[in-house]
């Protein structure tokens, strides 16, 4: 067939007219529900219903409804699970497997590769989980029935804290928020060692062998080449049963279940790039715009060819975090806090709350011990040269993000409910976490706001424009609009500049003017390959 393409077919628009509200639409859907800011505040949302619902006339018929249990009989088999017990332990363990995934990208291609660039978060995170067991030791070392919850306050919500930060937009630097997500991952690192080893019930050796003979066919699939997600998702379902049979908490299975997904690709991508430039010419030559798409069985065939290819050449690893961050951050998480922040305070003793050891412990420990933790090991490594400060970062933000650290909701809570036997105790050390995580996230944010306003004043901005076609996620739309309006007060010489250092791929700061009433400012306009 000949080829009926035009020049002026490459400025056509990619959907038609018809549909192209319903993608613009979907778009915005696809921005929001892979927005770290968004998913904090769905979170918050559910928190705050949740005490209200804790401290309402409905509480008692809320508490019947999650410990209604589901089931299933076969003969005279009956198995059931409560409501609650099913969200801790099932949807919790794929939130488990979805931080698995982020920290096996952090191990293979991110900040945790490059030991001189991860060692800062690395020891930071230690530091910001050893201060926290000191100070809520201090508190209850006369207390042994409570001096097992010295894991509650060592764990940082990377998603609220994340979240925080990602209000202040290009205003800080890059290299602080990737302290702060890597050592978010660090930490949630050692939350699951200290999970595995110590939250446990006393291990069922017969349950733990079939848990490594899982795993063992776990490890067979990804040394055998296999990409295919489904034999990894069935045999996780296994691997859960055996993890949850055996004492060990069950959402370790996620993290073990991620670690076995393969990251790499099944397609040759060197030959790949020739293929897809031969099935496009293919598809080109074959269309017809005079004829129903229907009709055009060679034009359909290439194009079937290429899509099914192209999906192929994602990791399996990348394909399933995708596929499980809008379903883990908008409603299990939300779910998880809907079901375990039930603060009830109405009717309770507040005295023995507010003056418990366990409340002390927990609060100082997010509020004081994680950053001076965090900032304590910082400053040693740095002034030992082991390690360096982020470009750009000075250690006013470094405070902000330490105390940002202390924001500690999802996992505090989680090891809260794992940690103690007293209901009273749980209640505590509940409250004790939301009232630090409040504290520290509305605190951490007005450090950094103030170093932001700061650098601000002095014509400093930190913008990172996206690549032209580059995927938009986790609030990228926001800021890739928010990069442009300061492009486009940049003189014609800063912008030159600016673009002969992005087409050799600079990675360092380019020194830029900002044009302005007043006259002249000094910008910094940030290029960096991820």
């Amino acid at each position: 067939m000949a080829n009926n393409a035009s020049p002026h077919n490459a400025d056509q628009p990619l959907f038609i007219e018809e549909v192209q509200g319903h993608q613009a639409r979907y778009t915005k859907v696809i921005e929001l529900t892979h927005s770290a800011t968004k998913a904090a505040g769905v979170m918050l949302l559910a928190a705050i219903a949740a005490l209200a619902i804790a401290n309402s006339g409905i509480y008692g018929q809320f508490e019947h409804l999650i410990h209604t249990q589901i089931g299933f009989v076969v003969g005279d088999s009956i198995s059931t699970m409560s409501i609650a017990h099913i969200i801790n332990d099932i949807l919790m363990a794929v939130f488990f497997l979805l931080v698995g995934l982020e920290i096996k990208y952090e191990m293979t291609v991110g900040e945790l590769t490059n030991i001189r660039q991860a060692i800062l978060p690395i020891v930071a995170a230690c530091g910001g989980v050893l201060a926290p067991i000191a100070i809520y030791a201090v508190f209850n070392f006369q207390s042994p029935e409570t001096l097992g919850g010295w894991g509650v306050p060592t764990a940082t919500d990377i998603a609220f804290a994340l979240g925080i930060m990602a209000l202040l937009g290009n205003r800080i630097p890059v290299g602080v928020k990737v302290f702060l997500s890597t050592l978010a991952v660090d930490d949630d690192i050692i939350a699951i060692i200290v999970i595995a080893v110590f939250y446990g019930h006393t291990p069922n050796f017969m349950w733990l062998a079939a848990a490594v003979v899982v795993m063992l066919a776990l490890v067979a699939l990804n040394k055998s080449h296999v990409y295919s997600l489904a034999p990894y998702l069935a045999l996780g379902v296994v691997l859960w049963f055996c993890v949850f049979s055996s004492g060990v908490h069950s959402t370790i299975a996620g993290v073990l279940l991620a670690f076995t997904i393969p990251s790499g690709s099944r397609v040759n991508l060197k030959g790949f790039v020739a293929w897809s430039d031969k099935k496009i010419r293919q598809a080109e030559n074959a269309f017809d715009p005079n004829e129903p798409v229907l009709g055009q069985k060679d034009y359909i065939r290439n194009v079937s060819n290429l899509s099914s290819v192209s999906r192929l050449v994602i990791p399996p690893a990348t394909r399933l975090e995708h596929k499980l961050y809008p379903w883990v951050y908008f409603a299990i998480l939300p779910l998880f806090a809907l079901t375990n922040a039930d603060v009830a305070l109405a009717g309770a003793d507040m005295g023995a709350i507010f003056t418990s050891p366990v409340f002390f412990g927990v609060f100082f420990g997010l509020l004081i011990g994680k950053p001076v933790g965090i900032l304590l090991f910082s400053f040693v490594v740095v002034k030992l040269k082991i390690a360096s400060l982020p470009e750009n970062v000075n250690w006013r933000h470094m405070a902000g993000a330490a105390v940002l650290g202390g924001v500690g909701f999802t996992m505090a809570i989680f090891v809260a409910n794992l940690a103690y036997d007293s209901e009273l105790a749980v209640t505590t050390a509940k409250a004790a976490v939301l009232l630090a995580s409040t504290v520290a996230g509305v605190v951490g944010f007005l450090l950094l706001l103030t170093e932001a306003r700061r650098s601000a004043s002095a014509g400093v901005a930190f913008v990172a424009l996206p690549a032209d076609g580059e995927n938009v996620t986790h609030d990228g739309a926001e800021a890739r609009r928010g990069a442009r309006a300061m492009r486009d007060s940049f003189d014609e010489a800063s912008l030159a500049e600016i673009d002969r250092c992005k087409n050799d791929g600079c990675t360092h700061e380019v020194v830029a003017h900002l044009r302005d009433a007043r006259g002249t400012q000094t910008g910094r306009e940030q290029y960096g390959r991820k």
